[in-house]
């Protein structure tokens, strides 16, 4: 029972870390919290979403592990590297902070059906979504083995809790991540969290 914990704590904890990042998906989400508008919908679409790519990174990434073994090393590898990368942009940021913040401001959905699609595209047309839900996080829970199901379910609750808190907590969180200085905290956070897990990665591999 312990293991399962530490694995779903982990995944949430490596969710989290590659979710929680300026871009125009969060911004949106953040948007429709603070104008209320389309707030469930846009939320739940987002951790469905996601919930779905985690599973077919944990699935498809965990199969190939199955089937050919050795391929965890080159997984172990590849996956740090980018983890690695990942970690050391976030802290770069820390370093050298810009004025960087998610913005409220900006044309409004203007009904449900608009705001329904306008989420489904920057979700499933962003490329970036694929190489941190399918590859990353699938490479991270190969290396769970039995309990990378349960890392990716914790994952999963990383992005509902996140959307979540966005979406419904906007008018609350808006003032807070429109600070520059709060995304310097956030970074270092992401960069300790990323860092550490690739070079466990690659040492494992």
């Amino acid at each position: 029972m312990s293991h399962a914990l530490t694995a779903a704590a982990a995944g949430f904890g490596t969710g989290l870390s590659l979710i929680v990042a300026i871009g125009a998906q969060n911004a949106f989400v953040l948007r429709q919290g603070v104008r209320r508008d389309a707030v469930l919908a846009v939320v739940g679409i987002c951790a469905l979403s996601d919930a779905l790519l985690i599973a077919l990174g944990v699935g498809g990434v965990g199969a190939v592990v199955v089937a050919w073994p050795d391929a965890l090393t080159v997984v172990g590898w590849i996956g740090g590297a980018f983890l690695l990368g990942y970690g050391l942009l976030a802290a770069r940021r820390v370093l050298r902070p810009g004025t960087d913040a998610l913005r409220t401001d900006g044309e409004s959905a203007g009904s449900r059906r608009r705001a329904v699609l306008t989420c489904l595209a920057l979700t499933w047309l962003n490329p970036h979504v694929y190489l941190d839900t399918v590859f990353l996080l699938g490479s991270i829970a190969a290396d769970r083995g039995p309990l990378r199901w349960t890392f990716g379910l914790g994952a999963a609750l990383a992005s509902l809790c996140w959307f979540a808190a966005l979406g419904f907590g906007g008018r609350l969180l808006g003032r807070f991540l429109a600070r520059p200085a709060a995304w310097r905290v956030m970074d270092g956070l992401v960069a300790v969290t990323m860092i550490t897990l690739g070079v466990l990665l690659i040492a494992r591999a």
